[in-house]
């Protein structure tokens, strides 16, 4: 009886290691064709409306992106954006609560129509005055973030991307003085 389960052990012990050599051997799983989707063709479907072909399998993960903005001896990454189609240069604030654009920024990107000082904010400079506005985007390269919260601030020297455009990311980060963003 003990001969014949040390047989049944060893015949089970080998035949779970060959199974899990030929599950995990690159030889025998299927290859897929390393090739692009190709796309859906019928006879009367206009080319407009064809379908590429989704390969079978798991989703593409999302693309991320980044862009990595050395900082200038004042501390402060710039960048140029536009704002509302309007172009002009910005810094970053990671310490900013929200997106703060200059009166002259302001009109450019089309915001500075009856504006409405009622926002109080404590900046390094002491206490100081904003106008609550929204706008349309912010664009820099192929970042686009739309519907941004931002202020117009009394007295500023240069426009700030604040916190309601940063927190829009994916991530962001300040480190050996190289701001990196992410997003998808």
């Amino acid at each position: 009886m003990a001969w014949a389960v040390k047989q049944l052990t060893m015949w089970g012990i080998g035949a779970f290691f060959a199974y899990a050599v030929l599950m995990h051997s690159p030889l025998f799983k299927p290859q897929l064709p390393q090739t692009k989707p190709q796309a859906v063709v019928s006879g009367d479907t206009p080319i407009e409306d064809r379908t590429p072909l989704r390969p079978l399998g798991k989703a593409a993960p999302p693309t991320v992106y980044s862009l990595s903005l050395r900082a200038r001896p004042d501390g402060y990454a710039y960048v140029k954006a536009s704002v509302n189609g309007a172009e002009m240069v910005m810094a970053f604030d990671t310490g900013a609560s929200s997106v703060s654009l200059t009166r002259a920024d302001a009109i450019r990107a089309g915001v500075a129509g009856s504006l409405n000082y009622s926002l109080s904010f404590a900046t390094a400079n002491g206490r100081a005055r904003g106008a609550p506005v929204m706008l349309r985007e912010i664009r820099i390269g192929q970042l686009v973030i739309p519907d941004v919260h931002a202020v117009v601030m009394e007295n500023m020297q240069v426009s700030l991307l604040g916190q309601t455009f940063l927190s829009r990311l994916r991530s962001y980060q300040m480190q050996d003085g190289v701001l990196t963003l992410t997003w998808q």
